[in-house]
């Protein structure tokens, strides 16, 4: 059947947008579908602000359709029996969807694809997760070397845009949502609350489009290399939501990178970040079991419910530590230096296991990639493909003397610690001897818990050798 003839089902996922998208970029006759995933929503909780971001962008993504003459029909179930659902009614010849490689997204396309013929487009990441391989065919598990032969192999064509075809719609009953599960019924709303939640509000900057964002990181670009590190700074550029979801592509962002560097600004340095999300997205497509499993070292944490409870709740009684965790309670987001001192603390100071730290990052972070949360936990943990040595530990004063001096950052998620001498949060000794009123103290010493921790991992290390 020539392909301009061919009745397809477009599933928007990651990519929820009009513009740049290979999904658009087929002729013929159309339903563009999005489905809020039962499987994934039910382990959520009902304030996830997630959710609110997606209906937000859902809303603009219907509009933006239906000014091409298309529109988006919403669905709430498990994807598989979406589809049965609508084969029962309807003939298509293919489902489209931009490629998404975590254990649980393969699965669930290997399932749909016994139904009808799958069409898998690149979209979501730069490059196929088997595209940046060794010479051997093997995958890269340092990161370094994989970077290198992504300078090589990088082409203009990794940044190709794509333009929309001439399509037509689908009939389709294409108002509210429709909700299958157990038994078919229809809600009339298009609202968060009709599929039972109430989500967080978004920050100003969180409804702020891509191009608004990009606008204000062009400037913050320039120095990224140096003040990314520095929180207070507020220098990187919140695009992750944004990339996580697809109402940017990466392409788009890649061109914006092309013309920034032609106009002299220094773009590695944020190339190079953009790289380290290929990566861990490769490796967790070739090694699932990281999702769960270490990938080296016989190590798994503590399992103390005190530490983890205090860690969760901002009351550790570490300054940098509690506002990072205020941060990502209270917004969603966390910047990654704070992410990377967050997770070592928990990992080597607090000796809980990695996994309980990147369920609680799943749960709160706006910008949530599984491949990236957890090859970063693991990373942290020194257990991972390209891991931080196991006998590393960030030390969290050094850390808020080097890049939180003046404690900008600590006073804005802690208030109430707005009048304490900056010096005295970036010094252990002086936080112990001080009066704190309204504040915890530190439920570990740096040294005794660094010391604690690297005898835990050299007796795991004799006891399995």
């Amino acid at each position: 059947m020539p392909e301009n003839k061919k009745r397809r089902i477009l599933w928007f996922r990651r990519d929820l947008r009009t513009e740049d998208n290979p999904l658009l970029s087929f002729e013929g006759e159309v339903l563009p579908i999005f489905i809020f995933d039962s499987e994934i929503l039910d382990s959520l909780e009902r304030n996830d602000r997630r959710v609110g971001f997606i209906f937000q962008t859902l809303v603009k993504l219907k509009t933006e359709l239906q000014q091409k003459g298309l529109n988006l029909a919403l669905f709430y179930g498990k994807p598989v029996d979406v589809f049965r659902w609508l084969l029962a009614g309807e003939s298509y010849d293919e489902v489209c969807a931009s490629g998404d490689y975590d254990p649980y997204a393969i699965e669930r396309d290997r399932e749909i694809s016994h139904l009808l013929p799958f069409r898998l487009l690149q979209d979501t990441y730069i490059f196929r997760p088997d595209e940046v391989l060794k010479n051997d065919g093997n995958p890269y598990l340092v990161f370094t070397p994989f970077y290198n032969q992504v300078k090589k192999i990088f082409r203009p064509e990794h940044m190709q845009e794509y333009l929309p075809a001439r399509q037509s719609l689908c009939p389709f009953d294409y108002d509210g949502i429709h909700h299958i599960r157990d038994s078919y019924h229809h809600i009339s709303s298009v609202s968060a609350e009709a599929i039972g939640f109430n989500p967080l509000s978004l920050s100003d900057f969180q409804q702020c489009s891509p191009r608004d964002k990009l606008r204000s990181f062009a400037s913050a670009l320039k120095t990224y290399s140096t003040d990314r590190d520095y929180p207070a700074l507020n220098a990187t550029s919140h695009l992750g939501v944004d990339l996580r979801f697809g109402t940017l592509s990466i392409r788009a962002l890649l061109r914006w990178l092309r013309d920034q560097k032609t106009q002299g600004v220094d773009t590695e340095p944020y190339f190079r970040q953009l790289i380290f999300r290929e990566f861990y997205a490769m490796l967790l497509y070739h090694f699932p079991h990281l999702s769960y499993q270490n990938f080296r070292y016989p190590f798994h944490g503590v399992e103390n419910q005190e530490y983890f409870k205090a860690y969760c709740t901002a009351s550790t009684g570490v300054p940098i530590i509690d506002a990072g965790i205020r941060e990502l309670l209270e917004t969603g987001e966390m910047p990654n230096r704070i992410r990377m001192i967050c997770a070592s603390f928990f990992t080597k100071n607090l000796l809980l296991p990695w996994q309980w730290g990147e369920a609680f990052f799943a749960r709160h972070l706006i910008d949530y990639d599984a491949a990236s949360n957890i090859l970063s936990w693991q990373w942290s943990s020194g257990t991972g493909v390209d891991p931080q040595p196991y006998f590393r530990v960030f030390n969290p004063y050094v850390q808020t003397k080097k890049f939180d001096t003046k404690g900008a950052y600590i006073r804005k998620w802690l208030p109430h610690l707005d009048h304490i001498d900056p010096k005295i949060l970036s010094d252990e000794r002086k936080i112990f001897d001080s009066s704190l009123p309204h504040y915890p103290r530190a439920i570990v010493r740096y040294k005794n818990s660094t010391d604690e921790a690297i005898n835990y991992f050299n007796a795991c290390l004799k006891q399995f050798s």
